[in-house]
């Protein structure tokens, strides 16, 4: 169709860029009319009529353009993922295809999946009236064959893997193999054993003049050998003694047939348990080409499970479940689960995230087992029982309802979705991590306060439904999480923009340095490790600075690295010897750029660019940036347990923070962990042995009251030091106390403006008669029939001139200059009668001819 793009939703990256290209060779098109945008870029022209995308950018389109006028058709792929953005989605097109039906341009809307729970979105009446037609297209699926373990492993899953590898390898006729785990080290730590145990020489006798005489006579012998061994491998021989296949599995598969048998009969591939440890001699007669796979590793790392293993190899990828959906990997015939998956678990109320290992769902056992049947009939070994299985999940938790959804519920208030707790979720989010996230909000300034009259039910439900601020208008432009936008909003001052957009990027990307804390094989390599370890902590130590700049504490480290790493040329050699990834570097480069350009379009006349030579912030910058970050991240302050709180040894160099009960700790790989400053701010809480703050800052408990007033209780004004007039801001200001909420820290007295209430007036009142809010009011001053100290008697009210004046300004809410000049501007004559009343009548008629006293 010539009238309108079809646009296309991928929750990862990787799996738009690869699609766009495959439909563009398919289709034999070319890539300026099958297109992709993801993040940071993207390769869209004129002529784009169909594009991929991540759901995020589809996201930032609708704030543009409501309607999506320029698209005919939107899939929503891989939607079983249930991503936080897909959900928004969703609901956001289900609102938006009916819009379009009655302007006359319908928008045909699709929603594809593999495993999707349908329920959640056909039998949701708030999200589509109608119910959707719902279409089952049979996949191009060979027959998989599923064994399950007859025992299940607790602990030693990994193991377990192992072992089924070296089974599959050793016995089973040609095909990929491909192994799930749960994470990056488990990757890695299974890529070794499996490379020890079936070594993959590259290009041993490639080329060399010298291997060639004896080429003719190897074959002959390695074809005489490989004879003998298929007769060793009769059933008659005690197969204990046979090398190939491992001492403790032989008895457990009865008779071992050659591969032309095993090919030839259709039976049953059940390996079974391997329970007693892997004899791990090497045996190079068989090489594995193994290759690991996870989202942090590099691209052209990851591009490798692509391409053919080389002649003569198996191939075997090791991944974390990015290879589930995201990716189909050619060749593969086998398929190991160990049916776990690491997934981040946050607190609804405080944030605090750790990572667990978890059982799967069913829908992603399925899923992973399908991964065996892509080219030809497959096999999947599962590392547990079908009783466990039939305990899992039948699909995995929408992301919505795990994490916090203050991103969300700001990007939802910018596309005036006030009352959010309506909004058409297909799975909709805990009530209680609404609240918290709107709390967060209006803490931040990002929404306008809530009334706080009126019943109670009529403030709560008020609370969930705040309009968006000016301020929260600029926070979602930038995108970044709400607090580090905030931090954004502020760095105008003192230069500090560029520094800001680094320390963001950073943290938003996370994961910047190498972790050397793996196990190692050899000896060798925990040395080298060792090695490069000492080399990024003292590399840290030098980024870290001194004085002032030391207190930014890891903020700075981020700044530091990000700095030194630029101003290199971004290589991965400097990465690699510096220990940083160079992977994150890249993106944090990409980051930087985005926000430059939306900081520009927000601030005109900023004329912001990315300088590969930043020089590092001055020590003032230092302090200006903790200031910044304290701003942005309010909710996170901890205060270091004093000596005579220590009630329990496990609350030694421990902290407190305003939202857990339990004791937690500076991150042992941060900068300030033998500092321990009195105050701090961290970035997050991760739960491991410990709670450890990551990210962490040190702050001045000064500033927390004067950045902070929301998190802050205060107390009564002081009368000494006594109340003063700020000629800048024309207020009245005083010094109070405070305490932190909920922990109720006490904080040091600072200077703010005096709370309102009938005592601001007289204040104000008292300096107006002293001449210091309008000068001209001053030469009358000495004149004055009574002290201006009056107005603040408790006995006041006896006088009939304090009265009169206290009521005047009451009438107009005049506590302050502004709105004084204000009622002058409505009122000239306003205040003329009751200043009369304090001053001799002789002066009356030269104070009303120049009344008011100021030029309006």
């Amino acid at each position: 169709s010539s009238d309108g793009a079809i646009g296309i939703t991928e929750p990862r990256r990787v799996a738009a860029v690869s699609m766009s290209q495959r439909v563009a060779k398919e289709m034999n098109l070319s890539h300026r009319v099958v297109s992709y945008q993801i993040r940071y870029e993207g390769n869209v022209t004129d002529d784009t009529q169909i594009k991929f995308m991540t759901d995020g950018v589809l996201l930032k389109e609708i704030q543009k353009d409501f309607l999506l006028s320029k698209y005919k058709v939107i899939i929503i792929d891989e939607a079983h993922e249930r991503s936080m953005y897909t959900d928004i989605l969703i609901g956001l097109l289900s609102r938006i295809v009916p819009l379009r039906e009655k302007k006359g341009l319908p928008l045909k809307l699709i929603v594809m999946s593999a495993t999707l729970r349908v329920e959640d979105f056909t039998d949701n009446s708030r999200l589509f009236s109608v119910t959707p037609p719902v279409i089952q297209v049979d996949a191009r699926q060979f027959p998989v064959t599923v064994h399950f373990n007859k025992k299940t492993p607790l602990d030693d899953y990994s193991g377990e893997c192992f072992r089924k590898v070296c089974k599959i390898h050793r016995m089973l006729p040609a095909g990929g193999i491909l192994v799930f785990l749960t994470g990056q080290a488990e990757v890695h730590s299974l890529c070794r054993r499996l490379r020890k145990a079936f070594p993959f020489q590259k290009n041993s006798t490639a080329g060399q003049d010298d291997d060639k005489e004896e080429s003719v006579e190897e074959i002959r012998k390695f074809k005489k050998s490989r004879k003998r061994k298929r007769v060793m491998a009769l059933p008659k021989i005690d197969l204990d003694n046979y090398s190939v296949v491992p001492v403790d599995e032989g008895d457990e598969d009865g008779d071992a047939e050659t591969d032309d048998d095993i090919m030839g009969s259709d039976i049953d591939l059940d390996l079974g348990d391997g329970d007693s440890e892997e004899d791990e001699k090497p045996d190079s007669s068989l090489p594995l080409f193994v290759l690991p796979l996870y989202s942090l590793l590099a691209p052209e790392k990851q591009a490798k499970v692509f391409r053919p293993p080389p002649p003569g190899t198996r191939l075997c990828v090791v991944a974390t479940n990015v290879a589930e959906t995201s990716l189909t990997i050619p060749g593969i015939k086998y398929v190991v689960d160990c049916g776990k998956v690491k997934k981040r678990f946050y607190d609804k109320i405080t944030g605090v995230s750790s990572f667990r290992v978890i059982w799967i769902s069913q829908a992603s056992a399925n899923q992973r087992a399908g991964r065996a049947g892509r080219t030809e009939p497959g096999h999947c070994y599962r590392l547990y029982s079908s009783a466990v299985f039939m305990d899992f999940e039948k699909f995995s938790a929408p992301e919505i309802t795990k994490r916090p959804v203050e991103d969300l519920i700001l990007q939802m208030k910018a596309l005036n979705i006030e009352k959010v707790i309506n909004f058409p979720f297909p799975t909709p989010p805990p009530t209680e991590a609404l609240a918290a996230a709107e709390e967060l909000l209006i803490a931040l300034g990002a929404l306008k306060e809530p009334p706080m009259t009126g019943r109670l039910k009529q403030q709560l439900a008020a609370k969930l439904s705040c309009p968006i601020s000016p301020l929260g208008r600029i926070m979602a432009t930038f995108p970044v999480a709400p607090r580090y936008a905030k931090m954004l909003a502020l760095s105008r001052q003192h230069n500090c923009l560029p520094y800001t957009i680094t320390i963001v990027s950073a943290m938003t990307v996370r994961e910047l340095f190498e972790e050397f804390d793996r196990p190692a094989v050899s000896e060798e390599e925990t040395a080298k490790l060792k090695g490069k370890k000492t080399r990024l902590v003292q590399m840290q130590r030098i980024w870290a600075g001194q004085g002032p700049m030391q207190k930014l504490g890891d903020l700075m480290v981020m700044l530091g690295a990000v700095g030194a790493c630029e101003y290199a040329g971004c290589t991965r050699k400097f990465c690699e010897e510096n220990g940083l990834r160079y992977k994150a570097m890249l993106e944090i480069r990409r980051l930087r750029g985005q926000l430059t350009t939306a900081v520009n379009s927000v601030c005109t006349d900023a004329g912001l660019y990315v300088d590969p030579k930043m020089k590092p912030p001055t020590e003032a910058q230092a302090t200006y940036l903790r200031q910044i970050v304290l701003a942005g991240l309010g909710d996170h302050v901890a205060r270091r347990v004093q000596a005579e709180e220590l009630l329990d040894e496990k609350w030694k160099n421990a902290y407190k923070t305003a939202l857990l009960d339990d004791p937690v700790f500076i991150h042992p790989g941060s900068v300030l962990f033998k500092q321990l400053p009195e105050f701090v701010v961290y970035q997050e809480i991760v739960e491991t042995t410990k709670l450890y703050m990551k990210g962490v800052s040190a702050v001045e408990p000064e500033w927390i009251p004067a950045l902070l007033p929301p998190y802050c209780h205060f107390g009564k004004p002081l009368e000494d030091p006594p109340p003063s007039y700020c000629p800048e801001t024309g207020r009245v200001r005083c010094h109070r106390p405070s305490v932190f909420y909920r922990v109720s820290w006490q904080l040091p007295a600072v200077e703010v403006d005096y709370p309102e209430g009938i005592d601001r007036y007289k204040y104000f009142a008292k300096f107006l008669l002293e001449g210091k809010v309008i000068e001209k009011l001053g030469s009358y001053s000495r004149c004055l029939l009574s002290s201006p100290l009056i107005m603040l008697k408790t006995w006041s009210k006896l006088q009939p001139r304090t009265e009169s004046l206290l009521q005047a300004l009451v009438a107009e809410d005049c506590d302050n200059r502004d709105a004084l000049l204000a009622a002058w501007k409505k009122n000239p004559k306003y205040l003329l009668s009751a200043y009369c009343q304090w001053i001799p009548e002789a002066m009356h008629d030269d104070v009303a001819n120049n009344w008011p006293p100021v030029v309006l």
